[in-house]
């Protein structure tokens, strides 16, 4: 079933605003992360480059969807979340380095705020 876009556009929410912010937040960190996992080099660093890039491009993407109003928002919102909880997961595999906690931190709020957004209505 579609769901139509609005006629209007309401301003955006002061949740639908932080939920945004933690998305870009949590875009960005993962994006630090990454570079640094370049930096470290390693094979054992490849599952968490990767799931750092998937998080780093569904938290984009549903801040996006989010600001447009898209019908599809809530439940991208609930894929971020996801996506968030796997990425802290795989941050949390390397506990003695700092980036990965602030970034599994990041992620875990993030994913918190997208799922709160998911059971809203946009």
């Amino acid at each position: 079933m579609t769901q139509q876009q609005p006629t209007t556009v309401e301003p955006m929410s002061t949740e639908m605003q932080d939920c945004v912010n933690a998305c870009m937040s949590c875009h960005g960190v993962c994006e630090e992360t990454m570079s640094s996992c370049l930096q470290m080099g390693g094979q054992a660093q490849m599952p968490i480059m990767r799931t750092l890039m998937d998080c780093a491009e569904m938290t984009r993407m549903c801040a996006d969807m989010m600001m447009r109003r898209s019908p599809l928002a809530n439940e991208m919102c609930m894929m971020c979340a996801q996506a968030c909880d796997m990425c802290a997961e795989a941050c949390m595999s390397l506990p003695d380095d700092d980036r990965m906690m602030r970034c599994a931190e990041s992620c875990r709020r993030c994913s918190e705020m997208c799922r709160a957004m998911a059971g809203a209505t946009m």
